[in-house]
């Protein structure tokens, strides 16, 4: 969802499916218990404290800008969440994972994925949160995607239960929360031929307790 214009609070809300379900009831069925803000479409470079106006005009380009409205498309959508942080904070947290430069592996190839956040609890500490989210762009390009340590694996989206091997729309699939994720690559010999030996997409690792995002590349080979 997204606000239209910053002179009313007239929110524009794009529903899933199962929203509009709850919505149609009108039994209280829908309500809204938790939502995240970002600013993806603010140029903070654009703050002049020189402003000719005076400093309380400083702000006046960012106040002006035109806003985002509702996207429903998780992957164009908050990418910049604004978080809540300690008083004592003096590091914005950070992921890394034991693929610095990425995933690159065979068909049929097993890998786990094991995130840390760093500045999770003062400058510099590396520590665990209480669980990572996993998000595949492209659910075509993994045979087994699941968390093997941690809590209770449990998909947490999957907008297409079933593909077929020419499906050619990516489709996203995100399991979570865990602390860390085993990841097969496709065996589906569909997805490949004589000219097209490998296929990329993406990815993203989430901070359930901080937020904290990081973006693997990922890669399957024939060979």
């Amino acid at each position: 969802m997204g606000y239209l214009d910053n002179t009313s609070i007239t929110v524009d809300a794009i529903l899933t499916m199962k929203g509009r379900e709850l919505l149609a009831r009108n039994d209280g069925s829908f309500n809204i218990t938790q939502f995240a803000l970002g600013d993806d479409e603010i140029d903070y470079t654009l703050f002049n404290e020189n402003h000719p106006n005076g400093t309380q005009y400083a702000a006046e380009a960012i106040e002006n800008m035109p806003l985002i409205e509702a996207i429903p498309n998780g992957q164009n959508m908050l990418l910049s969440k604004l978080i809540t942080l300690s008083r004592n904070t003096s590091a914005i947290p950070n992921i890394t994972t034991n693929f610095t430069n990425g995933i690159s592996i065979r068909k049929g190839q097993t890998v786990t994925i094991s995130p840390t956040t760093y500045n999770l609890q003062g400058a510099n500490q590396a520590g665990q949160e209480s669980g990572y989210i996993f998000t595949i762009i492209n659910a075509q390009y993994q045979d087994t995607f699941k968390i093997n340590q941690g809590l209770q694996s449990s998909d947490i989206k999957q907008q297409a239960k079933m593909m077929s091997p020419y499906f050619t729309v990516p489709t996203t699939k995100s399991v979570g929360p865990g602390i860390s994720l085993q990841l097969t690559a496709t065996t589906n010999n569909a997805l490949f031929s004589t000219t097209l030996t490998s296929v990329s997409t993406s990815i993203i690792v989430e901070g359930a307790n901080t937020g904290a995002k990081v973006t693997i590349p990922f890669t399957v080979t024939t060979t």
